[in-house]
């Protein structure tokens, strides 16, 4: 209630009307912020521009990896790898491996990343995600005895016929003359060699010789036909594999009768027209086959090893001979 004109002095009236006037004319500046307390959150009270301005949240580092200042706010992002925690300011790792990372085979995760890593027998691509096959073959010669074949993350060795896989790399001659797995008729003989078999006839006498036991031909001393022939014949078998290391002792001969005053040598009598065999004579009784060359199968040879039994104050003079027939096997094992 304004105060009675004519009930104040004149002073004081000219007073009252001056503050009246005053409070009138400027009515928003009674209405000015005093404090930032006054702006709406994410901003703060400029002085000098009068006016709310932005407040720059991430120069308080809120955020533990990244901070995206936005108007009257801020954002927190997390570098690759990681995804934003529970409270929207720090940061966890990401198992890229459950979210389909795009590992061809195996998937590692490690601390804001993941590892591709491939299966025995595949490398890693250079794309750091795909594997391709080791062709382990083309590594080294000395993988298989024989033959290696390369497969989708592997090898394996393989063997030629006549052979079987010893372990996972060797081959080992198969028996089939043991394991019955011949087709020898029953007045044969099997005879097991580096990778095959060879059926012999039981009787292998031939006139004037007559069998008098297994794999022994004699000639009868009656027989006229016999007077330059050996006294005997004696059939034996045996196998070598091809590129044998030499001078090798091959087969030892042994006399298996010894006359007092006797002299006995030893010799290649036929088959060995190359010259890839010489005898040593061990003593009067005994001599070993040696081959001389390498040589390299598949192949066969029939030598006679002869020796002659002498005595010199008697005159006498005999000889048998162990008819050896040596199978070259097609490769060295």
């Amino acid at each position: 209630m304004l105060p009675c004109a004519s009930c104040l002095p004149g002073s004081l009236l000219l007073w009252a009307l001056l503050l009246l006037l005053l409070g009138s004319a400027s009515p928003q500046d009674s209405e000015e912020p005093d404090s930032y307390t006054e702006c709406t959150d994410g901003y703060e009270w400029d002085p000098d521009s009068q006016h709310c301005r932005d407040i720059d949240e991430c120069r308080y580092r809120y955020c533990q990896h990244r901070c995206v200042n936005l108007p009257g706010s801020f954002r927190c992002q997390c570098e690759p790898g990681f995804q934003l925690g529970p409270n929207n300011r720090s940061c966890v790792d990401v198992n890229e491996c459950d979210m389909g990372a795009p590992c061809e085979q195996r998937c590692f995760n490690s601390y804001g990343t993941f590892l591709c890593r491939c299966h025995q027998g595949y490398e890693l691509h250079r794309d750091g995600f795909s594997c391709s096959d080791i062709d382990e073959c083309s590594y080294s010669s000395y993988l298989c005895q024989y033959r290696c074949v390369n497969e989708p993350g592997r090898f394996s060795c393989h063997c030629p016929q006549g052979y079987q896989l010893l372990a996972t790399r060797l081959c080992q001659d198969i028996d089939e003359c043991e394991s019955g797995a011949h087709q020898c008729s029953e007045a044969q003989t099997c005879v097991n060699f580096h990778g095959g078999y060879r059926c012999v006839d039981t009787n292998r006498c031939v006139e004037p010789y007559v069998q008098v036991s297994d794999n022994r031909c004699l000639c009868p001393a009656s027989n006229p036909l016999c007077r330059e022939q050996p006294s005997s014949i004696v059939h034996r078998y045996m196998t070598i594999t091809s590129e044998r290391s030499v001078p090798a002792d091959v087969f030892q001969i042994q006399a298996t009768s010894v006359y007092p005053g006797a002299y006995n040598a030893f010799q290649i009598r036929a088959g060995n027209s190359q010259g890839d065999f010489y005898i040593r004579q061990i003593n009067n009784v005994s001599a070993m086959l040696v081959l001389a060359r390498p040589v390299t199968g598949p192949r066969e040879y029939v030598l006679d090893l002869e020796m002659v039994t002498m005595n010199s104050l008697m005159s006498y003079r005999a000889s048998s001979v162990l008819r050896l027939t040596v199978f070259v096997g097609a490769y060295t094992f």
